[in-house]
Formats: structure tokens, sequence, C-alpha cells
């Protein structure tokens, strides 16, 4: 465990409880630098006590956005699980969870205008009130995220058939709670883009108007279906890199047909070495 990981994302704000209780126990697991994170979504799943599909969605879009980085991947009864590194630059760029320092007006041994509010007792004064101080704390401004916000919203209503669209206000407060539960606005048109795609052709009593859809939260099996084929292909790839780095590793003439663009990618995963590179004959 590494108490600066853990504090440094502690610090931060991810979004919402979900993504935060996911990435401090990624933060458990590191080291100081953010490396050496293996564990199976199984097990996050089991400590979390989050269902199996948002773990596995969170994991994605961590990935997605850089925060998440896999590095390799180790061997483990069921076969191998996936090495990741938390990229501590991009956590350290999101916004941090302490209150903006807000001026006060008061100063130094301040001048009290007004009188104590204290009761007398035998003609002593009670104490003093307190220097003026602002009950509420003010959030600084949040125009130009709530702008992006909209232009979001507006990118995945723009999305959905035109003919099929209806009941705007009551699609934007769907959009709106999908994203807070942490689904980003790029899955969700996708996912509209695969409903397009796959109802192309039909009759208007066959489509769903887009109210109704995002109201019976149809998208989320599109969302799910996606993120689990993007799990897929990840973990064909980490298999595939695994084998080539058997194949390096045992100096296999099979390596010839090895390419440059994975020599590179098995040397950014750390699977072998230059070294190992050289000795197989292949150039990076």
């Amino acid at each position: 465990m590494s108490w600066r990981v853990a504090n440094t994302c502690a610090e931060r704000k991810f979004g919402s409880a979900t993504r935060k209780q996911i990435i401090m126990f990624f933060a458990d697991k590191a080291s100081d630098d953010g490396s050496g994170i293996w564990c199976s979504k199984g097990t996050i799943q089991r400590h979390t006590e989050l269902g199996e599909t948002t773990v596995k969605r969170t994991v994605r879009e961590f990935l997605k956005e850089g925060i998440l980085v896999e590095t390799g991947a180790r061997t483990c009864k069921n076969g191998f699980t996936v090495v990741y590194r938390i990229d501590l630059a991009k956590v350290e760029a999101l916004d941090p969870t302490l209150e903006p320092e807000i001026e006060t007006g008061s100063t130094v041994a301040p001048v009290q205008s007004g009188p104590g509010t204290g009761a007398t007792v035998a003609g002593v004064p009670g104490p003093p009130r307190p220097p003026n101080h602002p009950t509420t704390i003010h959030k600084p401004p949040t125009c130009r995220r709530e702008a992006a916000a909209d232009e979001e919203i507006e990118k995945i209503l723009a999305a959905y058939p035109p003919d099929r669209l209806r009941g705007k206000a009551v699609c934007i407060a769907q959009i709106e709670e999908a994203m807070k539960e942490g689904v980003a606005p790029e899955n969700l048109r996708q996912a509209i883009q695969a409903y397009a795609n796959g109802s192309a052709g039909f009759t208007r009593s066959k489509v769903c108007f887009s109210d109704n859809w995002f109201q019976s939260r149809r998208w989320q099996a599109y969302v799910e279906k996606q993120g689990e084929d993007r799990e897929k292909a990840t973990a064909l790839q980490a298999d595939h890199h695994a084998r080539l780095a058997c194949w390096i590793s045992d100096r296999n003439p099979i390596c010839e047909h090895i390419t440059a663009p994975q020599v590179t990618a098995l040397l950014a995963s750390k699977l072998v070495t230059q070294a190992q590179i050289q000795a197989a004959g292949l150039r990076s």
C-alpha cells in the first residue's frame, strides 16, 4: 500500500462515490509511483460489494480517461490478471476536494463595533461575539463546466434518429441522471448509434421514441455490451502479447514474424526487455 497514492486519490474528485471507492481500492494496492497493481475485477467486486457490471464499466472508464494504464499481465490460476498503473499526473489534474479559501474580512485583534451578546455578571460583560464570518461557503463558479455538460448532452441527443425525437426535457433529465451515475457521454452516443443501426428500416410502430428509450434505460444494455466487447478485445490482446513474449524469451524461430509495432508494445508493457529483443534478433 502507498500512502502517497492513497492521499493523492483521496484529495481529488472522481465524479461519483462509486468511482472514488474503486480508485481508492486500486490505490491501496499501488506502489509509490502508482504502478504494480494487480487484482481481478472479481476481487474488486467482492471487496467493494459493488455490482460486477458497475466495476467493469468503471475500470473501462478509468482506462479511457487515462487515469488507469495497463502495463502488462500476471499469470494466475484462472489464466492471467491485468497489471495496472495509476497515472498520478492525471489524478492530480482533477478537481480537489478541498473548499476554496474565502476571504472573511477579519483581521488580527479586530475591532468589534457591536456590543457583546453574553450575559452580564456583577457588571462584567460576557464574551463578545466573534468576528463576522460568512455562514455559507460559496462554491467556485461552475458556468464553464455546466456549459461543457450542456454541449455533451446536445451531442448525445443529436445522435438519436431525428424522426424519433420526442420530449426533449425528459431526455435531457434522463441523460443528466445517467452521466451522474458515471456513464461517459461517448458511451451513450455509441449506444444510440448501435440502436439506430440495429433498428434502421423499422416501421414507425416498431421503433422507440427518445423519451421512452431514455426513461426505460434501453441504453444500458448497449453500454454494457460494448464494454464487454472492449474488455474481451483487451484480454485477447494481453494474451497475444504474453505469447509473443514467450516466443521472444525462448528465441523461437517464429519471432521473425513479430512486427516492429508489436515489439514496441511489448517493451511498453514491460513483458520483455531490450536485451531479450536483441537476443531474439529483433529491432525495436
